[in-house]
């Protein structure tokens, strides 16, 4: 086969799942409508958590954090998807396509040991009152906030660039909705089955003990939450990390599908699915799972509402 690389016309063709539908306007449409709803919800907590002092604790700035990535990760890869549809234009340029798997990787690396950091707040919060303000202090704080970003970015980029390393053979259709490590090795004409171990390996490490830390986490919540004399109390703990724990299932259930999981074990539309669900339904519903339930955030969204209708 002949090889072809990042020469100046050298490009990908993007085949994601709205070339693949039975009813693509339809589903275009709906993803327009969940973009729509990303954009909103994440923009309004943006919004409300930066406008109201009483919600400048840890607890909001890490959910704010949260909805910064759910915005910049859906907004890699969605619009881009709605375009090309609308103007039956599916190409993607080599250096676009690196860029693109670069932000991915970063930003969901980085909410992955987001969701970790947050389940160490609720911990701290529920298991520890009395030492939250020491425990959580601004230093901790920052550290939290740096940390996902600083770690995911220097993972995606070995990542980004060992990968568009690789020669890739004439075809140069990604069955996939973005570019994304495991269907672009697909038309990778060396033998990558080192890399795909290494990326294995990878996985694990930045899945796992995150995983394992959020599990631990609310293990130790759930045994205290259970002690708790106040009704009133327990209620309000178990709400908060219930909303988190749905959070973390959908993300950690769909990164394990993706890295985690032996590409044999994989097929183009398993794959299509599962992009669409973490880069498209769950930041349009994170949002709504951790606002609506949320006496603090919905109070503090009416006030804002209500000073700007005004």
């Amino acid at each position: 086969m002949e090889h072809w690389n990042s020469t100046l016309g050298s490009g990908f063709m993007l085949l994601g799942i709205l070339n693949n539908s039975g009813f693509p306007g339809l589903l275009c449409a709906t993803i327009s409508v969940l973009y729509m709803l990303a954009l909103t919800s994440n923009g309004l907590l943006l919004l409300v958590i930066t406008m109201d002092a009483r919600l400048h604790v840890p607890m909001y700035l890490l959910l704010r954090q949260l909805s910064l990535m759910d915005l910049l990760f859906t907004s890699v890869v969605t619009p881009k998807a709605i375009i090309d549809f609308l103007l039956s234009e599916n190409t993607i340029s080599f250096g676009g396509c690196a860029l693109q798997m670069f932000l991915a990787l970063t930003v969901g690396g980085a909410e992955d040991l987001l969701l970790a950091f947050m389940a160490y707040d609720r911990y701290v919060a529920i298991c520890h009152p009395l030492n939250y303000m020491v425990l959580m202090r601004p230093r901790v704080y920052w550290l939290m906030m740096a940390t996902p970003w600083v770690l995911a970015s220097l993972n995606a980029l070995c990542h980004t660039l060992y990968t568009m390393h690789f020669p890739f053979c004439r075809s140069r259709k990604i069955n996939h909705l973005l570019c994304e490590i495991p269907p672009l090795l697909k038309l990778a004409c060396e033998d990558a089955s080192r890399y795909e171990l290494m990326l294995y390996v990878t996985g694990v490490t930045f899945l796992i003990p995150p995983l394992v830390a959020i599990l631990a986490s609310y293990t130790l919540i759930l045994l205290t939450v259970l002690h708790m004399p106040s009704n009133e109390g327990r209620q309000k703990a178990l709400v908060t990390c219930s909303s988190h724990l749905t959070v973390v299932g959908v993300f950690y259930g769909a990164a394990t599908f993706m890295y985690v999981l032996p590409s044999s074990l994989h097929s183009p539309k398993q794959d299509n699915i599962i992009s669409v669900f973490y880069t498209m339904v769950t930041p349009a519903l994170n949002p709504l799972i951790y606002s609506l339930r949320n006496k603090e955030v919905m109070g503090a969204l009416r006030k804002v509402l209500q000073k700007y209708m005004l």
